[in-house]
């Protein structure tokens, strides 16, 4: 096996497991009262993340790896387990709203309103650069940004609507 390939592997098994743990959490959430917001836009975030997966292994799985973009997607990774270790079972894939519950604020929040973005940011351009595929980073990352606009602005509207809530 390639180390591309065993790059491939681990990223395949971190975003099946992924999906696992966000059904798990979304189910969780909907019993205690949560709502999902804007679900018709997740489809295409489900396609792009797989067409992209698909075509690295396609285009890149016999590729030398680029050690100092690897680097950096190890870093993504490190920021990745940190969103997920702070939303704990509050992180999902989905746009849940759990009414009367205040919005996490500790670990990457302080920061960023969604780190978590900039994870995926990152990724969608850098395993690409990994594997000498700049303009494969480059296509799904405008793709990636055409839907994160989507995204972003619902999540916004659900998140300051839930603040809105709040502040009554």
């Amino acid at each position: 096996m390639t180390l591309a390939a065993l790059l491939l592997a681990l990223v395949t098994i971190e975003r099946l497991a992924e999906l696992w743990l966000a059904r798990r959490n979304t189910k969780a959430l909907l019993v205690r009262g949560s709502v999902e917001v804007a679900a018709e836009h997740y489809p295409l975030i489900v396609l792009l993340h797989t067409l992209w997966l698909a075509g690295l292994w396609w285009l890149g799985w016999q590729s030398p790896l680029n050690t100092a973009w690897l680097v950096v997607f190890l870093a993504l990774q490190v920021l990745r387990v940190w969103v997920l270790m702070t939303l704990g079972r509050r992180w999902t894939t989905r746009i849940i709203v759990l009414p009367d519950t205040p919005l996490i604020a500790t670990g990457p929040y302080r920061f960023l309103s969604h780190p978590n973005y900039v994870v995926v940011i990152g990724e969608i351009a850098v395993l690409p650069l990994c594997l000498g595929l700049p303009w494969y980073a480059l296509v799904f990352s405008v793709a990636n940004a055409a839907i994160l606009t989507i995204r972003i602005r619902a999540e916004n509207t659900a998140l300051s609507s839930l603040r809105h809530a709040a502040s009554r």
